[in-house]
């Protein structure tokens, strides 16, 4: 793999991640919640930042991309064409199907609107690594604050297709909470009860949950598992439409 992945706490539970490219010494910022620790982390590894992207304009994912381009003036800042009025100013602006780099190494660029409009993801398919914002968590998603339930639905399933060893780099360190939730949607999920302990052990000792991958977030996952009987029967339904189901699930999340 060309791309080397750092991820470090950033605000309360928000994840900072800068990605690397060996070949060229490109580095980005994967969102930019909080200068102080992405600088840190850069002193740390020893890189430079060369670039900032952007997954969605919410402020703890933006809130220090004005301190880095002004610590790294060449940093070039990307982020969604159809959310640059409520985005940093943008040196690229991408959009579903473009492709950016980071030095020798390319990502696509994939539209996931839901949590908001303009949500974006960045999938690294050379270096089986996807970044996602807040729109899948492990044992979680995103709230769906702009978009509707079936584009949420839809922008999950299009995230649970790709390769199951995919890792994926969430926005926050959610696990945890989301584990307390999905138990008591999906409490026969035996591979569920293993990764609930397996978090839990994590936790204990101050070690992140993160990344996951696509086929541990298959399993476990109850927004990715909606069409799945077991927990349909689970939480009152019986041969429901996948995104009916999902809807329930998320609105219970919000009332849990």
């Amino acid at each position: 793999m060309a791309v080397e992945f750092h991820q470090f706490l950033c605000l309360n539970d928000n994840f900072g991640l800068l990605a690397h490219d060996a070949a060229s010494g490109a580095t980005g910022a994967l969102d930019a919640p909080e200068a102080e620790p992405i600088l840190e982390a850069l002193a740390e590894k020893g890189w430079t930042l060369t670039d900032i992207w952007l997954t969605h304009h919410h402020h703890d994912h933006i809130g220090a991309a004005a301190e880095l381009k002004a610590r790294f003036p060449k940093a070039r800042v990307v982020g969604a064409r159809k959310d640059q009025r409520r985005l940093p100013p943008l040196d690229l602006v991408v959009g579903e199907g473009d492709v950016v780099a980071l030095g020798e190494s390319d990502a696509q660029v994939w539209e996931t609107p839901g949590h908001t409009l303009g949500h974006l993801a960045y999938y690294f398919p050379d270096d089986g690594a996807v970044v996602v914002g807040d729109t899948l968590f492990s044992l979680g998603c995103g709230r769906v604050m702009e978009g509707t339930m079936p584009m949420m639905h839809e922008t999950l399933m299009r995230l649970a297709s790709l390769p199951g060893e995919t890792r994926v780099y969430c926005g926050h360190e959610y696990t945890q909470a989301n584990a307390r939730f999905a138990i008591v949607v999906d409490p026969e999920n035996l591979l569920l009860r293993q990764r609930v302990a397996e978090v839990a052990a994590l936790r204990a000792r101050g070690a992140f949950t993160l990344p996951t991958t696509i086929a541990r977030e298959r399993q476990t996952n109850p927004f990715l598992r909606a069409a799945d009987p077991q927990l349909q029967k689970a939480i009152g339904l019986d041969r429901a439409e996948p995104v009916e189901a999902f809807t329930i699930l998320r609105e219970r999340k919000n009332r849990f």
